[in-house]
């Protein structure tokens, strides 16, 4: 238990990233996000929007209390209380620390930009963050605190995601497009005034640090102004792109359903 949790170091030397077990790790978890996202949400699918709604209060509470209990466990083990500068919920994946409480909680536009934001980016975070995370399997064993932490939180966001979506509790509304691109572009400018000020690597807006975004990095020669400029652009593009895509696929349906009638 010391070494899974880091006291006093790691005893296994870390498999590295796209190891067989890293996959074999990351493939189990995915597999019961989805399994547990299908099941639950066909349950709950002709419920009310209150008992709909319960699922995603277990989610928010479990999300923030895991991350929550890590940074905790890193003041304790690493006797920094500086650990919450690089800790602060200013990665992407991170937003769903937030944006699925509020989703949970709140009512009207706002529970609705929420919803929506997490559908679009829950998924994609669940993915970058275990099949994506080189950079952890790199320094963690696969069978340690801050890689099962990790696929946890980021298999929650991506849970909630598919839950939302088969579910139906999105309701991806044009006019609340604004809100979230809000959500977003404000969480990009946060992280990068933290990296100035800490400094740090939030949103990955310095370097790519072994994560996917290195495409980005290569491509503009790692330069230190492009580089950000690309990582920005390609979310801002990600939500246009999901958006078309989603009235693409309803609008079609619409159309194959009002023609059967």
């Amino acid at each position: 238990m010391k070494s899974f949790f880091g006291i006093g170091g790691y005893s296994v030397t870390p498999e590295g990233a796209y190891s067989w077990q890293h996959l074999l790790f990351v493939a189990i978890s995915i597999s019961l996000m989805i399994g547990l996202a299908i099941f639950i949400a066909l349950m709950n699918k002709n419920k009310s929007e209150k008992e709909k709604n319960r699922v995603l209060i277990v989610c928010a509470i479990l999300i923030d209390a895991v991350e929550i209990f890590k940074i905790v466990l890193f003041s304790i083990r690493d006797n920094d209380p500086t650990v919450w500068t690089r800790t602060l919920p200013l990665f992407l994946c991170s937003i769903q620390l937030i944006t699925i409480p509020i989703a949970a909680f709140s009512k009207g536009r706002l529970r609705e930009a929420a919803l929506d934001f997490v559908f679009i980016f829950g998924l994609l975070s669940a993915v970058a963050g275990t099949i994506g995370a080189a950079q952890n399997y790199n320094a963690y064993p696969v069978l340690s605190f801050p890689n099962v932490v990790s696929a946890i939180t980021h298999c929650i966001s991506g849970f909630c995601s598919l839950y939302i979506v088969i579910a139906k509790m999105q309701s991806m509304k044009k006019k609340n497009i604004w809100i979230t691109y809000s959500i977003l572009l404000s969480f990009m400018a946060a992280a990068f005034v933290a990296n100035k000020i800490i400094p740090y690597n939030y949103m990955f807006l310095e370097s790519d640090d072994g994560t996917p975004f290195v495409l980005f990095a290569n491509l503009v020669n790692h330069n230190k102004i492009l580089y950000p400029i690309t990582v920005v652009l390609s979310l801002v593009l990600y939500v246009a792109v999901f958006y078309l895509v989603y009235y693409a696929i309803t609008g079609r349906k619409n159309k194959s359903i009002q023609s059967k009638q």
